[in-house]
C-alpha cells in the first residue's frame, strides 16, 4: 500500500497551472527521488499536499485513505514532516528550542532531543546557540532533526543538498540512509543526482510541470538523466 500517492494531479498558483496530471507513489519503507532542473514544479508537489497550492484536478492519498489535501497545521499529526528548501530555522531560537517546535502530540516514536543528538552530535555540543548562528550544514542538520520530532513515517525534504559543501553533502547522504534503514520513508527532492543515487531506491523526474520518466536508480547512470536534471 502506498503510504503518500498523488494521482492525475493539476495544481496552480491563482491562475498560473504548474503540474499536470502528475502521478506518483512512495510506499512505506521505501526512499523515493523526485529530480528536475529549478522551476519545473518539484517543490509544487509538497506545496499540493500541504495546501499551500490550489489542486486543481486528480487526489492526493495519505495512508491509504484520500484526504484533497494534507493542511499544513495538521500534516506532522497525520505523520508526514517535511524539511523545507531554506531550512527555515526560527531566529533568536536555541537548538534545543527549535528541535521543540517540531514535536507534534499524540506523535510516539523514538524521536526525542535526546535521540537527534545520537543522529547528530554536533547539535548537542551547540545545543543551547542560537539555531541560525551556525553554519548551513548544522542548519540543515537542525532541520531534519526538527523534522524527526514528530515521529513520521514519511518524511519530505526539499533540496537539503542546496549551498552545502561536497563533504556535508556526502554526510548528509549518510544519514539520510540510517533514517531509511530505521524505518522512515523518505521522499528526496533534489538536484543532486550523487545525493539521489547514494539515498533512493527509485525515481522521478519533473519537466514542464509532469513526470516525464521514472524507474528505479539501481544500475543508472548520470549520462542517461542529464537531459533532465541539472546537477
Amino acid at each position: 500500500m502506498s503510504l503518500l500517492e498523488l494521482d492525475g494531479v493539476d495544481a496552480a498558483y491563482g491562475r498560473a497551472r504548474v503540474l499536470h496530471d502528475v502521478s506518483l507513489a512512495v510506499s512505506r519503507g521505501e526512499r523515493v527521488a523526485i529530480l528536475g532542473r529549478n522551476g519545473v514544479g518539484k517543490t509544487t508537489v509538497v506545496n499540493t499536499c500541504l495546501g499551500l497550492a490550489a489542486l486543481k484536478k486528480g487526489h492526493v492519498a495519505f495512508g491509504g485513505k484520500r484526504v484533497g489535501t494534507i493542511r499544513t497545521f495538521s500534516a506532522a499529526r497525520a505523520g508526514l514532516s517535511v524539511v523545507p528548501q531554506g531550512r527555515r530555522i526560527v531566529p533568536g531560537l536555541t537548538v534545543r528550542e527549535n528541535l521543540h517546535l517540531g514535536a507534534a502530540p499524540n506523535r510516539k516514536g523514538p524521536w526525542t532531543v535526546e535521540a537527534v543528538f545520537g543522529l547528530f552530535p554536533i547539535l548537542r555540543e551547540r545545543a543551547e546557540t542560537p539555531g541560525t548562528a551556525m553554519s548551513g550544514g548544522q542548519q540543515q542538520m537542525l532541520a531534519i532533526g526538527r523534522a524527526l520530532m514528530a515521529n513520521p513515517d514519511l518524511l519530505i525534504l526539499d533540496e537539503p543538498s542546496e549551498g552545502l559543501a561536497p563533504v556535508v553533502v556526502d554526510e548528509l547522504g549518510d544519514n539520510l540512509v540510517k533514517l531509511a534503514d530505521a524505518g522512515t520513508s523518505i521522499l528526496l527532492i533534489e538536484q543532486n543526482f550523487g545525493l539521489v543515487r547514494k539515498v533512493a531506491e527509485r525515481y522521478y523526474v519533473l519537466s514542464k510541470g509532469a513526470v516525464v520518466e521514472a524507474g528505479q536508480l539501481a544500475g543508472l547512470s548520470m549520462e542517461s538523466l542529464k537531459k533532465h536534471v541539472a546537477v
